[in-house]
């Protein structure tokens, strides 16, 4: 007769009169695998399909199918023919031109970290929001030139053609005798443009395999810690435009302590007439963004800090003669008109690769990240596949027309959603008034001093070491994640943000190992009238089943941890085979010494005096003997070994709670028939219990049901196994 299994309510509840509770009461037989895979439970039939049926079946074409992909890529066509013009057009307008406003000195600002004129930053605001309009998801973030991005793709052009480059001989009309700034500049114009088009290729190729899940592997800590780091190198590399320097630009490891260093020993040249005009920039913005923060609730647009600072500084250098007369250092030539497209040089695609990837998977991890919080406040979705595609598109083809990488920026999309931007075309408009300044006005710009676009650069990066305040917060919530956050803050800032990145990752990668070889283990008990069982260190009501002992662990079983969950189980049991089947040993010897001093011959002896010294000195000391033998409670008590097999071998089941194990690989199954077979050899039973379907599957395909392990040795639930141990030792109560 199986015995059955009752739940009721504990007897420690307290229940008001008022509140009724719901009661689970089931009484059933106590089932194990081998009875639910036989008469409870059956597998469907699966219909097998081939590799070439797959093919053919994801192939396959039909008008339904064709709109769908169709809509997938080009995502303007499923909300303009339905946009609202009287509800969102006044309001995609105001945003529209206050993003612009913005973007317009941001892209000036921005071609300076990127180490190229600053006109490259207004075609690198006007393309890709132009283009992001069609293949977007995302109706509020705004797409341009970013801090983060721009840096890394100076210091790769920096890295490519360093301040002393000289060509090597046989480039024409570009000899060492006659190259100037000019055509360095142009060099590093096309590096930034191949990289530019390698980084857009490879987001196309990943979000059309469907790889928009690697934004994940960027954690948020990670992410935070990137770009606060990315915000020391970008203050750092601004130093020499506010103190009017000249110093050379550094990148890779450790440039962040060579260009302090460099802007230290020229601090004695400083110019004053720039140091004034961009701290006076400084402040007046600092104050600006204060007002806009303080007061964001009632002023209906937030006031355009930057583009003033523009305006005013543009107006003071040519009327004052900044650079002709003080030396400072202005913007200098802004082309009027757009580039024709050409293509861009892909001989130097060799030595970008690694840069390219980098750079591509930072740039979608700001995208989509920000993309993600505002559809989430504003209650739409985003395909996270389709925004990495459109970043793709948008930077492949932009860098034909002479563009550097982009992706989203925080601050601009903050204006663009705070200023009421319902969709996408209110970007477009941005880029409008962006390409306006680009035909007609942009000459207009060219005494602008290069101190104001540092002070403005440095500004928008103030919300950015606000990310500091993370680490007394993580410090409170998880070490591992703190951890994360200072490794790749001082990786980025010490080796730079390229190698910084892969540490980053390899570093959070390797913590996620370090958690499953260090997961939670304890021994659980049961609480009294309920059927639940939980840890006995931590809960008084938990109390362990007489004979039975239920292991827990949070984690799964493979190759990296498997020996360490068998060792877990043993010394968070107490019960290790090895040990008792040492004091097995140490018994049977002592017993075979005893019976040996305990012999015929033996008590003759001792009748005649024939006892060995030894005994006899053994026998003076003990208060019980006869006839020099001691007995058997006496030689249990000396006897260590005895002693703790005694203490073991109540113990006659072992449970294990798989309830929250994963998944199991070859190895962590071989270790655990292992086990199972170390723990039968001293008679005692080890079973599973918990254990989900697919991980019983996998089990199936490891061949782990063969010889003394069997399915009748795994149980869907703990009550289950504990239920059917203790019905195998009746004597002992659960």
């Amino acid at each position: 007769m199986e015995p059955k299994e009752e739940e009721s309510p504990s007897a420690a509840v307290q229940v008001d009169d008022a509140e009724r509770l719901l009661m689970n009461k089931i009484e059933r037989p106590v089932y194990n695998e081998a009875h639910l895979r036989s008469q409870l439970l059956h597998c469907k039939e699966k219909t097998t399909t081939t590799l070439r049926q797959k093919l053919a079946l994801y192939f396959q074409c039909s008008s339904e199918r064709a709109k769908v992909a169709v809509l997938s890529f080009l995502p303007i066509l499923t909300w303009l023919p339905k946009y609202p013009v009287r509800e969102y057009l006044f309001q995609d307008v105001v945003s529209g031109l206050s993003t612009g406003v913005v973007q317009l000195p941001q892209g000036l600002a921005y071609a300076m970290l990127a180490a190229v004129p600053p006109v490259y930053g207004l075609y690198s605001s006007f393309y890709p929001v132009l283009l992001y309009t069609f293949f977007g998801t995302s109706r509020h973030i705004s797409i341009g030139t970013f801090a983060v991005i721009s840096l890394m793709i100076g210091s790769v052009a920096v890295r490519e053609v360093p301040d002393s480059y000289v060509p090597p001989p046989g480039n024409g009309s570009n000899t060492s005798a006659n190259f100037s700034l000019a055509d360095r500049d142009a060099m590093r114009v096309q590096v930034a443009v191949v990289l530019t088009t390698l980084v857009g290729i490879i987001q196309i190729i990943l979000g059309l395999l469907r790889f928009g899940f690697v934004a994940i592997y960027l954690t948020e800590p990670l992410v935070r810690g990137f770009t606060t780091a990315a915000a020391v190198h970008v203050v750092v590399s601004q130093l020499k435009y506010l103190f009017g320097v000249k110093t050379k630009r550094f990148s890779g490891p450790l440039s962040v302590v060579f260009s302090i260093k460099a802007v230290l020993s020229h601090i004695t040249s400083t110019n004053v007439s720039t140091l004034i005009l961009g701290f006076a920039c400084l402040v007046f913005l600092f104050v600006i963004k204060h007002l806009n923060e303080r007061f964001k609730k009632k002023l209906p647009i937030p006031i355009p800090g930057e583009i003033i600072v523009v305006i005013v500084s543009t107006g003071v250098s040519y009327g004052m003669a900044l650079a002709a007369d003080y030396q400072v250092d202005v913007v200098g030539e802004i082309p009027t008109g757009l580039l024709p497209p050409v293509v861009p040089d892909f001989s130097l695609l060799r030595t970008l690769v690694t840069d390219s990837f980098a750079i591509a998977i930072v740039g979608f991890s700001m995208g989509i990240s920000l993309a993600k919080i505002f559809a989430l406040k504003h209650n739409y979705s985003v395909d996270s596949n389709q925004e990495l595609i459109a970043l793709g598109l948008c930077n492949f083809i932009s860098s034909f027309f002479q563009t550097f990488t982009i992706t989203c920026s925080m601050s601009r999309s903050l204006v663009q959603e705070s200023t009421g931007g319902k969709t996408q075309i209110a970007g477009l408009l941005g880029s409008l008034l962006v390409l306006l300044v680009i035909v007609a006005i942009g000459f207009v710009f060219e005494p602008l001093p290069q101190t104001a676009l540092a002070a403005i650069i440095m500004v928008n990066l103030l919300g950015m070491f606000k990310q500091f305040r993370d680490i007394p917060a993580l410090w409170r919530t998880s070490k591992i994640e703190l951890a994360i956050w200072l490794v790749t803050f001082v990786a980025s800032v010490l080796l730079g943000l390229d190698y910084g990145l892969l540490s980053a990752i390899a570093f959070a990668l390797l913590t996620v190992i370090y958690r499953t070889q260090s997961p939670k283990n304890a021994v659980l008990g049961r609480v009294s009238g309920t059927g639940l069982y939980y840890d006995v260190d931590e809960y008084k009501e938990a109390v362990e089943c007489e004979g039975i002992k239920i292991f827990h662990s949070n984690s799964s079983i493979y190759f990296a941890n498997s020996d360490l969950y068998v060792s877990a189980l043993k010394e968070k049991t107490g019960v290790n085979p090895e040990h008792i089947q040492a004091a097995r040993k140490a018994e049977k010897k002592q017993k075979a010494d005893n019976s040996l001093m305990c012999s015929p011959k033996r008590k003759a002896e001792d009748k005649v005096g024939g006892m060995p010294q030894k005994v006899l000195s053994f026998n003076k000391t003990s208060g019980n003997q006869t006839n020099g033998c001691l007995e058997e409670g006496q030689r249990e008590t000396d006897s260590e070994e005895v002693a703790f097999l005694q203490s073991l071998c109540s113990t006659h089941s072992i449970i294990l709670d798989w309830t929250q194990t994963g998944f199991i690989d070859s190895v962590g199954a071989k270790a655990i028939k292992q086990v199972i077979k170390e723990y039968a050899a001293v008679n005692i039973r080890l079973v599973i219990a918990g254990c989900n379907r697919s991980l019983l599957a996998e089990l199936d395909q490891l061949q782990f049901f063969n010889g003394i392990i069997t399915p009748e040795m795994v149980f869907p639930t703990i009550h289950d196994a504990a239920l059917h141990c203790q019905h195998s030792q009746p004597d002992v109560t659960c």
